[in-house]
């Protein structure tokens, strides 16, 4: 059967990806032509002397449309041959890279349950220095996990507001519990509350969430740096708030503050776009720290 517009896409990025995983040719245990001969679809090789990406891109669409069986035992055949070609030069197969791989792969349906195994990640190298594509790459989180943190994030919206503070700093909770952000929930100090805080990076963050109709203002903003502050020196905080700030507000707080900002719709959008929540925060406080400014969007920092 054809492929969709969408799949042909999907290709396309997995052919780019897939590109340094093996040769094309010249080589006589492995290579692109003999992971297919090794699963038994030797005729998925385009004939002839094809140029490498285009043969990769006919490799993956004649499979997928003739041989959708095989698909799963063919890519598991690319990454086996890649471990050993890879193996024997300066540039091992990484663990970012299977990462990248999962990823793409959920564009054809496909998710290879052996490639998302720790165990199996474990073993590979990390890259070194890690790249910036990498840093922002996503966690193995299950596509059950975004739909049920979508799906919980919508359904606050209907209940009583008394309620939905408290049911705000639950999901929050349960959000960063699911991106292995170890959350601990509110807590209260003397003459003082805490919506939480978790982990990142082996730093603390102090966690602020309001769900309310106005904006944040610069009060409430200066408030919590206060709370951030009288902590210890290397105290960071996150200021949640579902319906954004003033941009007056913003500029009151002014720059070189221990806070970041984070909207409601920035977790809707990184939910939606499957990204790692982690690395959403973790490139926002870069941001804070590269120019001091407390806030920038997902959108701004997800192009």
């Amino acid at each position: 059967m054809a492929l969709s517009l969408g799949e042909r896409v999907a290709v396309a990025a997995l052919a780019k990806l897939l590109y340094d995983f093996l040769p094309a040719s010249g080589n006589g245990s492995t290579s692109f032509p003999l992971a297919a001969a090794q699963v038994g679809i030797p005729e998925a090789w385009p004939q002839g002397k094809p140029s490498k990406e285009p043969g990769i891109v006919a490799l993956l669409v004649w499979t997928l449309e003739n041989r959708r069986g095989k698909f799963c035992s063919l890519i598991q055949e690319v990454v086996l041959q890649s471990i050993t070609w890879r193996g024997r030069s300066s540039t091992p197969l990484t663990r970012e890279e299977i990462v990248d791989l999962n990823r793409l792969l959920l564009g054809v349906s496909f998710k290879i349950p052996e490639l998302h195994s720790l165990a199996f990640l474990d073993s590979l190298p990390s890259a070194s220095p890690p790249t910036a594509a990498a840093a922002a790459a996503p966690r193995l989180v299950e596509e059950a996990v975004y739909v049920d943190l979508q799906r919980d994030l919508i359904a606050l919206s209907s209940l009583e507001p008394q309620a939905r503070g408290y049911a705000f700093e639950q999901f929050l909770s349960k959000a960063f519990a699911a991106f292995g952000l170890a959350p601990r929930s509110g807590f209260r100090n003397t003459g003082e509350q805490i919506d939480g805080s978790f982990l990142l990076h082996h730093h603390t963050y102090l966690v602020e969430a309001k769900w309310q109709n106005s904006k944040t203002d610069a009060a409430d903003l200066r408030a919590f740096a206060g709370k951030v502050r009288d902590k210890a020196a290397w105290s960071r905080g996150v200021f949640i708030s579902n319906s954004g700030f003033t941009d007056v507000g913003l500029e009151a707080f002014g720059r070189g503050h221990q806070v970041i900002c984070v909207e409601g719709l920035d977790l809707y959008e990184a939910l939606e776009r499957r990204l790692d929540l982690a690395d959403v925060i973790a490139l926002k406080d870069r941001h804070a720290v590269e120019t001091g400014r407390p806030f920038v969007r997902v959108r701004d920092l997800f192009p």
